[in-house]
C-alpha cells in the first residue's frame, strides 16, 4: 500500500509533540483524517498506553470511528477487536476508547494517556469548555514511549472554526505554553477532494462563511452580522485626529447606553478614529463631545429614530438637543441601509 501523503498542516498536527495541539481547517481540509492518523501514531509510539477519541454524538461514532478505524487497521494488516457495547477498539493489550461530547458528565470512569477531540467547536462554548476540562482530567495514565521514556500527556483537537467559540478563546485569545494551533485551507487538500467540491462551496456560501469553511479562519458566523465583509487587517486604520480638522460623528440613541463613532476624512474616505460609549443620555453626550473636541467643527449623523424619541425634556427630541448645541446635524427622515 502506498504511503499516505499529508498536507503540511496535517503532518505538523499528526507529529506534533505539543501538549495541546489544535488542527483548525475548512470543510474537506482533512481534519478527521489527520485526527485518526494522530490516534494511530500515538498507539504505535506509546504501546502500553490507551488513547481516547471523542466525537460530538454517538451517531458520529458509528459513522466515523466504527467505519474508518477498522478499515485503516485492516489495510495495515493490524489485528483488532471492536466492542461496540463498550465503544472500545482493542489492539493487543491497548485500547482505543470512543466517547461522545454531548453529555460532559459521562466523561468519567477511565484513564488514558492521550486524547483527540474531533469537531469540538460545534458545541456551545460553555459546553465545549466543560468537555475540555473533563477530558484533561481523564488524561492521567503515564505516557511511556516505545523506547521506555516518560513523555507528556496530550489532548488534541481537530475542528472546523465555528466563529469565535471555545477554540478561538483557548488557543488564540488565551494561548499559553503547549497550545499550538495549525491552520489548514481546503485548497491544500484539493488532490483528495472530488472535482468541483471547492467551486460548489464558493457558489453556496457568502464570503464571511467561506473564510471559515474554506480557509479555516475564525470569523463572526452569527446571523445578522452588520458588516459581514469587514476584515480587521484590510479595513483597519492607523489615522488619528488632526488639529482643528472637521469631525464626522455617527450616533446611536439608547437609554443609558448611547454610543458615538468619530470619523475623519482622508482623500474623501471615512476613517473611524475614536468612539464614545456607555453615555447616559443626549445632554451627557453633548457635554463629552464639546469638551473632548474643542476647536473642531462637528458634524453629527444620528439615528433617525432620535427625531421621535423624547429625552430628558419631554418637549425636546434628541436631535433638537444636538442642534441647540451648535453641532451640524445631518439626518435622514428614516433609517436606510
Amino acid at each position: 500500500m502506498a504511503r499516505v501523503k499529508f498536507t503540511p498542516a496535517q503532518e505538523s498536527f499528526v507529529l506534533s509533540q505539543a501538549t495541546f495541539p489544535a488542527f483548525c481547517g475548512g470543510f474537506g481540509s482533512g481534519k478527521s483524517a489527520a485526527a485518526i492518523a494522530r490516534a494511530v501514531r500515538l498507539l504505535r509510539y506509546f504501546p502500553t498506553c490507551d488513547v481516547a477519541y471523542y466525537l460530538p454524538t454517538y451517531g458520529l461514532v458509528e459513522d466515523i470511528a466504527y467505519q474508518r478505524f477498522p478499515t485503516l487497521f485492516e489495510e495495515k494488516g493490524t489485528p483488532y477487536r471492536l466492542n461496540r457495547q463498550t465503544a472500545t477498539l482493542h489492539i493487543g493489550k491497548q485500547r482505543l476508547l470512543f466517547r461522545t461530547m454531548d453529555n460532559p458528565d459521562r466523561i468519567v470512569g477511565y484513564e488514558v494517556a492521550h486524547s483527540i477531540l474531533d469537531e469540538l467547536d460545534t458545541l456551545p462554548i460553555d459546553k465545549a469548555r466543560n468537555v475540555w476540562n473533563k477530558v484533561i482530567a481523564r488524561n492521567r495514565q503515564k505516557a511511556i514511549t516505545n523506547k521506555g521514556r516518560v513523555a507528556r500527556n496530550t489532548v488534541a483537537v481537530a475542528t472546523t472554526p465555528e466563529g469565535f467559540r471555545f477554540v478561538y478563546e483557548r488557543w488564540v485569545k488565551l494561548g499559553g505554553p503547549g497550545y499550538e494551533l495549525y491552520r489548514a485551507r481546503t485548497m491544500e487538500n484539493a488532490a483528495n477532494l472530488p472535482d468541483g467540491y471547492i467551486d460548489n462551496l464558493r457558489n453556496t456560501y457568502p464570503s464571511n462563511l467561506l473564510a471559515a469553511y474554506l480557509d479555516g479562519e475564525f470569523v463572526n458566523l452569527t446571523a445578522g452580522s452588520v458588516y459581514p465583509e469587514f476584515d480587521r487587517v484590510l479595513n483597519g486604520s492607523t489615522e488619528t485626529i488632526r488639529d482643528k480638522e472637521p469631525l464626522h460623528i455617527g450616533m446611536d440613541f439608547n437609554v443609558e447606553h448611547m454610543a458615538a463613532v468619530v470619523f475623519v476624512l482622508r482623500d474623501g474616505d471615512p476613517h473611524a478614529v475614536a468612539e464614545v460609549t456607555g453615555v447616559f443620555d443626549t445632554p451627557a453626550m453633548i457635554r463629552i463631545l464639546a469638551d473632548r473636541y474643542k476647536g473642531h467643527a462637528i458634524y453629527v449623523y444620528p439615528d433617525a429614530s432620535g427625531r421621535n424619541r423624547k429625552s430628558v425634556n419631554a418637549s425636546e427630541s434628541d436631535i433638537a438637543l444636538l442642534r441647540q448645541s451648535r453641532m451640524t446635524v445631518l439626518v435622514n427622515t428614516t433609517n436606510r441601509q
